[in-house]
């Protein structure tokens, strides 16, 4: 196993703990440890695929387990800012949705032989729903805060089905019959 890999799984590992701070404990304090952790996490992820590219490193299970490792983390957190009403449900039921709906297209895609690569707008997607994560989970009182983190949950959600209908319409030929 190599070390892009290794921290791939290293993010896998450390959702429970984020999860559990969540809520287990349900304070400011944990709160904020979790948002540290989540925060490693998510640099994680920035520095396995940098390490993988950059050494040839590459791999089947990266290729795999790297997305899916990001998507366990942000809907994880998502979900557990909704149940403490952090956030709103209709919020993460759309991000969520699109991120089951698009791995599925994935898998149709892949059966097809078509490799889909993620766009701008998924990777700005992404930046945007971990800021909101940031923002949830770093429990600060100041009224420009919670502007900010409402504007990064409108932001996210918005791009999340731009990015989604821009997937869907960039290879609707994965979709056909004629394949």
């Amino acid at each position: 196993m190599n070390l892009p890999n290794k921290l791939t799984l290293l993010r896998v590992i450390m959702i429970p703990a984020i999860v559990v701070l969540l809520l287990a404990f349900q304070s400011d304090g944990t709160r904020i440890a979790a948002g540290v952790l989540f925060i490693l996490a998510s640099l994680t992820d920035l520095l396995d695929g940098k390490i993988a590219r950059k050494y040839h490193l590459v791999t089947n299970f990266g290729k795999f387990m790297d997305p899916l490792a990001d998507k366990l983390l942000v809907c994880s957190i998502l979900i557990c800012c909704t149940v403490q009403d952090l956030t709103p449900a209709w919020a993460v039921i759309i991000v969520i949705a699109r991120e089951f709906a698009i791995s599925g297209f994935r898998l149709v895609a892949v059966e097809k032989g078509v490799v889909i690569a993620a766009d701008w707008s998924g990777k700005v997607k992404t930046t945007l729903q971990d800021f909101w994560c940031i923002g949830m989970l770093f429990p600060f009182p100041w009224t420009w805060w919670k502007v900010l983190t409402n504007l990064m949950m409108i932001g996210a959600v918005v791009l999340t089905v731009y990015s989604f209908a821009e997937y869907l319409i960039k290879n609707r030929s994965v979709l056909s019959d004629d394949q």
